[in-house]
């Protein structure tokens, strides 16, 4: 039963000329006093879910963006702020990308944010999936293989520190505290200074493949899942409680995972398609070249597959995937229920920013769903 509400905002600027015909993805280049709206434009959203009663939202890590499509650097130092400028939201990393972080700074960070916000940031890592970013930071992204090494010692050595007193971590890439002398005595261990106020910290992560999600069960990391088709959706969902299971951890199907899917809200599901078209084309222009567009063919192979559908997809096919739901409150009450209703773990559901679509008419969008789509979920 879906009981909390999030929202996706992965920090894109107001982008100009957006749609399959608008700039190029690659050609757009902003200036510094556009890219810094983003800040500005996250700060009046926390401001307005605050108001409406909604409970995180989450924001992604990305560097270099001059396209303008993610452009926030640092989720801690964010959150930190918009903490600041609202009551009760909280604020959620999508992702911290772990390669390109030492794993005992970020967990000093994530333990200062806890507890000055008193528990308001919520902690989510990743391996990153931008060869601009991970690669130039002196990580291994196009080595998918050491990717994947570097990132499971990396959270070893951030768990050590959120939860044992004291610990010493040797490991192919980290020793902490390395071999030294310190006032007169060899060091054996360190301590996190300071260490979370909420513990056991709570981390989440992106479903990504099936070794991410083995990974993710072995340690007890949370799931978020978004703008899936409903055959992929359920395949991770399926996995990933299979995996918790044979982990020793016993939940609900769709327990601990966070569901994301595209909504606009219309007086019809004509006039909803029309105003969400241009921005849902300009999302999957920038990022279809990444590999995200998770939806699967009637045989269930995913697009991008051999002998699956290579092409970037319309909104009509994100429609069909049930990733997207567009119309009335009707629709989309009865188009989110369709899916939840099948995961009785299932509890959050959240609201993914289409990336052309502008401020204004986001808000607009979450003042509707507030109004018209939330106490369908929440009234007893």
């Amino acid at each position: 039963m879906i009981k909390s509400f999030h929202v996706l905002y992965v920090g894109q600027i107001e982008l100009d000329n957006v749609g399959l015909s608008g700039t190029p993805a690659n050609e757009r280049w902003y200036s510094d006093e556009r890219l810094r709206q983003a800040f500005f434009t996250a700060r009046d959203l926390a401001q307005l879910m605050d108001q409406l009663g909604f409970d995180v939202l989450w924001t992604a890590e990305h560097h270099f963006q001059r396209e303008g499509y993610e452009v926030f650097p640092n989720l801690i130092q964010l959150g930190l702020w918009l903490a600041t400028q609202t009551k009760h939201l909280k604020f959620g990393c999508a992702f911290n990308v772990l390669p390109m972080w030492h794993p005992l700074r970020l967990a000093e960070d994530y333990a200062m944010a806890d507890i000055v916000t008193d528990g308001r940031i919520v902690m989510g890592i990743g391996r990153g999936y931008h060869t601009r970013e991970v690669e130039t930071f002196g990580a291994p992204l196009l080595d998918a293989e050491k990717n994947r090494e570097l990132f499971e010692e990396q959270l070893q050595l951030l768990l050590a520190a959120f939860n044992e007193q004291a610990f010493h971590h040797k490991g192919k890439f980290y020793e902490c505290p390395p071999p030294v002398e310190y006032r007169g005595y060899q060091l054996t261990d360190i301590t996190l200074v300071p260490r979370p106020k909420h513990r056991p910290v709570n981390i989440w992560m992106p479903i990504a493949s099936g070794k991410t999600i083995d990974l993710m069960a072995r340690y007890g990391l949370k799931a978020m899942v978004t703008l899936n088709g409903e055959k992929i959706l359920d395949n991770v969902v399926r996995a990933y409680h299979a995996a918790c299971l044979k982990h020793g951890r016993d939940k609900r199907l769709g327990e601990d995972i966070i569901w994301g899917a595209g909504v606009y809200l219309a007086d019809s599901r004509e006039e909803a398609v029309r105003a969400l078209e241009p921005a849902h084309d300009e999302r999957f222009k920038w990022f279809a070249p990444f590999g995200f567009v998770r939806y699967a063919d009637a045989e269930g192979r995913q697009w991008g597959s051999p002998g699956a559908p290579a092409r970037m997809p319309s909104l009509k096919d994100g429609l069909d995937q049930k990733a997207w739901f567009c119309g009335t409150p009707r629709d989309v009450i009865d188009g989110i229920k369709s899916i939840a209703g099948r995961y009785p773990g299932l509890e959050t559901f959240m609201l993914h920013w289409p990336e052309g679509l502008s401020p204004a008419q986001f808000r607009d969008q979450l003042r509707r769903f507030a109004r018209d789509v939330m106490p369908a979920f929440r009234s007893p």
